[in-house]
């Protein structure tokens, strides 16, 4: 975990990724929040880009919440079939869609609870629909924030959620959504699982895994 010059370090990091990635983005595409969610549910286990040639041709053929809620599972199933897992994916959207308009009247809840009451829905999702859409400060704990932050040093652990409130007592709130998309595109790009590009990358200072 972090040492006891870690404000300073952590200051200097927020520093570097603003400098590098300074747009602040998101790799999913929609245009009406609850696309967002859906999109979030197919991500499991699956590319971004992967998600996003399914969800250019499902968010036409299924115009509306109602069109999702009303949908056969069995052509669902075909619809997201290239996204894996997609039977347990296709009955989440589909009842997912039905709870929405049954419970918050076709619109998205900003609570954490309400929302990973939502089939197929945890805290990964609920806390980037609250950040994408909401603007409400909270820290995705992908595959990628993980791996990155313990290489950091900004958590140990490789439970989401443990490391969320690591990462959540150690950054500043005004940088939470934007940490997660630089430290994703950080993670795709330079950090990866396999074969890091640490030589040329601009955290290796303050990486313990390069440092060690």
């Amino acid at each position: 975990m972090i040492e006891k010059d870690g404000p300073k370090k952590v200051e200097k990091v927020l520093r570097l990724l603003d400098e590098h990635y300074p747009q602040h983005v998101c790799f999913l595409d929609y245009e009406k929040p609850y696309e967002l969610l859906l999109a979030t549910i197919l991500s499991a286990q699956c590319t971004d880009a992967q998600v996003n040639r399914v969800t250019e041709k499902l968010f036409v053929k299924y115009k509306t919440l109602e069109s999702f809620a009303e949908a056969d599972f069995e052509e669902m199933e075909k619809d997201v079939r290239t996204t894996g897992f997609f039977r347990n994916k296709a009955k989440n959207i589909i009842l997912t869609a039905r709870a929405l308009l049954e419970r918050h009247n076709g619109e998205l809840p900003p609570d954490i609870p309400s929302l990973t009451k939502l089939p197929g829905v945890g805290r990964k999702t609920a806390n980037l629909v609250r950040g994408h859409i909401f603007n409400i400060p909270s820290i995705v704990v992908d595959t990628h924030v993980g791996r990155v932050s313990r290489r950091l040093g900004f958590t140990k652990h490789t439970d989401p959620e443990r490391a969320e409130y690591d990462l959540m007592g150690i950054l500043p709130e005004s940088h939470w959504i934007r940490y997660n998309t630089q430290i994703i595109t950080h993670g795709r790009q330079i950090c990866r699982a396999r074969g890091p590009c640490c030589e040329t990358c601009f955290l290796n200072g303050e990486c313990f895994t390069y440092s060690s």
